[in-house]
């Protein structure tokens, strides 16, 4: 594949995210949906005809397999990431694959394994730290206006999904930490230059879905830097919805207003001892189109990354789930 070249993307299912995500960024980038396959056909030929997708596949196996396709984007069921990232690496695709990355850290950890033997590109989608919204967050850190580091506060609420929506179920990974949560976990994550290296978790706590044995519905954690600043996690998928970050230091805070999906709402409000407060705005075009053009650029450059960051999210997600009294997610098909 030469630069000049679009990607021939392949769609693993009809998620409703997919159009936010994949298809919109895609007509703005020019790069080709070539096939899409679904559980239901009937469904994905709904789906291509909306989207114009130029084909559509039997199922999810003829999709990887297929010669026309070079990345495989997987929107899929959380339990059902780490295995269908599997399939595509070993048909020798590169990979775009929703967070979380694998259901737990040592099916992370297989993953990761798998795409360096292959030498593709497999990225987990956390499509917000591409945004300026959170490069300016770590800028403000990183020329010193908010002085040392001592506390981030990291939250992550939305309205309850449907009783029957896969998220709840234990067995494909459900739970507020691993669909919501595991931003705020990877939010602290990215802030490792500036607090001395990676957060650990102290304690948590959680809350368990009424009729869903060993599902959060609600999980929070607390954190602790080398540095010394500290941090605190909440997640929730049945509250009012809440997306923000905030960043103290000895010298002022700031905080970002929707930091997970931040062209909904751009405003970073910073504080500082030396300049008061101000708001800044820095922009509603899409956190997923800034996403597929730094992939785009992984692709192309023919560097895989190391996908350390995956498998540390992932540790970092069982730590928090074990200190909360909750198991990890399975392995799918296999028992916890």
């Amino acid at each position: 594949m030469t630069s000049s070249e679009p990607l021939r993307i392949g769609l693993l299912g009809a998620a409703r995210i997919s159009d936010r995500a994949l298809v919109a960024p895609a007509a703005t980038t020019g790069d080709r949906l070539v096939a899409v396959a679904s559980r239901d056909r009937a469904r994905a030929e709904r789906f291509a005809a909306e989207h114009r997708v130029e084909r559509v596949l039997d199922d999810y196996a003829a999709l990887v397999a297929d010669d026309e396709v070079d990345v495989v984007y997987n929107p899929l069921a959380n339990g059902l990431h780490g295995p269908w990232n599997l399939a595509a690496i070993a048909a020798g695709k590169h990979v775009l694959s929703e967070k979380p990355f694998a259901s737990n850290a040592a099916e992370a950890r297989e993953v990761a394994a798998a795409a360096r033997a292959a030498g593709v590109t497999v990225v987990e989608a956390f499509h917000y730290v591409h945004h300026p919204v959170m490069r300016r967050m770590h800028e403000l850190l990183e020329t010193g206006e908010l002085g040392e580091l001592t506390r981030v506060e990291a939250y992550f609420t939305m309205p309850a999904p449907a009783p029957e929506n896969p998220r709840w179920l234990f067995e494909l990974a459900g739970g507020a930490l691993m669909d919501v949560g595991c931003y705020c976990l990877h939010a602290h994550r990215t802030l490792a230059p500036w607090a001395g290296g990676e957060p650990t978790v102290v304690a948590a706590r959680g809350g368990e879905r009424a009729g869903q044995p060993g599902v959060d519905e609600w999980l929070e954690a607390d954190l602790a830097f080398p540095g010394g600043a500290t941090g605190f996690a909440r997640c929730s998928m049945n509250d009012r919805s809440r997306v923000t970050l905030r960043l103290v230091g000895t010298e002022g805070e700031a905080t970002a207003y929707n930091f997970a999906v931040p062209h909904r709402d751009d405003r970073i409000l910073v504080a500082t001892k030396a300049g008061g407060e101000r708001t800044e705005h820095l922009g509603t075009r899409t956190s997923y189109t800034y996403q597929l053009e730094a992939f785009r650029a992984q692709v192309r450059g023919g560097v895989p990354p190391t996908l350390d960051d995956a498998v540390a999210n992932a540790e970092l997600i069982d730590a928090a789930y074990t200190a909360a009294g909750f198991p990890p997610r399975p392995t799918f098909g296999r028992t916890p």
